[in-house]
């Protein structure tokens, strides 16, 4: 018999990048939910609960976790980005002018403390007195938080509104020189506010971030009537040992910074919205 003609296999269906895709996103869920499960079965839940969650124990820090700590981080980050806000700017400006030692003291100013830990810089703070015989910096533990914020934070402000400066269009400053400005007043009544508003998103993150680093502030040996947020906390779980107070205080601080982070993201979308 002669053979009979093979007829050709059909090659193996493969899957399409979108099935792909979907079978990938389908293991990274099967894979998350077996870690959660496992986690939930491994953990000791009395135990946590028991040294995490006394209910009893974050009752003793009211009010004072508020009226105090709160109020206290609040002034310290509201302080450090008001100083940050103002030297910022100067800082922007000196680094994008014309005038050579301007822009050199201006990026020494930002690689130091943008490079340097903030923790030294109130470290360095706190030995200012022996350095300067008779210096004080003024109001007390509030200046010196302030300051080591203010410090800290024109660094980075000075970056952004850099950012901000040079996002204007050039042709705005040639249009008000046109008209008869001067270069100063055009830098100050034309590109300046512009360069505000294109800021405000990342200068919001800014202040989040501040508020964050007011915990620093514990090592300029603050008590009383001067603690943070994380102070308090700290202290009152040494008193109890227990970390309840540390949970309580870290989600003090979520209810002022996952607003201000939600805040951040809206005036984004809104800038990118109206390009």
């Amino acid at each position: 018999m002669a053979d009979q003609p093979r007829t050709a296999e059909p090659a193996p269906r493969r899957l399409s990048p979108r099935k792909r895709q979907r079978v990938f996103r389908g293991v990274q869920y099967v894979i998350l939910v077996a870690a959660a499960i496992a986690l939930a079965l491994y953990a000791d839940w009395p135990s946590l609960a028991d040294n995490f969650a006394r209910l009893d124990i974050a009752e003793q820090m009211l009010p004072e976790l508020f009226t105090v700590a709160l109020l206290n981080t609040i002034i310290y980050a509201v302080g450090g980005f008001a100083f940050s806000f103002v030297f910022g700017l100067i800082v922007a400006l000196m680094r994008l002018s014309t005038v050579g030692p301007y822009r050199w003291l201006a990026t020494l100013y930002i690689e130091i403390f943008r490079g340097v830990p903030a923790l030294l810089v109130f470290l360095m703070i706190v030995f200012l007195p022996l350095a300067l015989p008779g210096f004080v910096v003024p109001f007390g533990t509030y200046g010196q938080a302030i300051l080591g914020l203010g410090l800290v934070g024109t660094a980075y402000q000075a970056e952004i509104f850099r950012a901000g400066l040079q996002a204007v269009p050039r042709g705005q400053t040639e249009a008000a020189r046109s008209l008869g400005m001067s270069a100063s007043r055009a830098q100050f009544t034309v590109v300046v506010p512009q360069a505000i508003r294109i800021v405000i998103p990342p200068t919001t993150n800014q202040f989040v971030a501040l508020l964050k680093d007011s915990s620093l502030v514990l090592f300029l040996g603050v008590s009383g009537q001067y603690v943070d947020l994380t102070k308090f906390g700290n202290d009152m779980a040494s008193t109890h040992a227990n970390a309840t107070p540390i949970l309580v205080a870290g989600l003090t601080y979520l209810i002022v910074t996952v607003p201000l982070g939600y805040l951040a993201g809206r005036l984004e979308k809104r800038k990118g919205a109206g390009r």
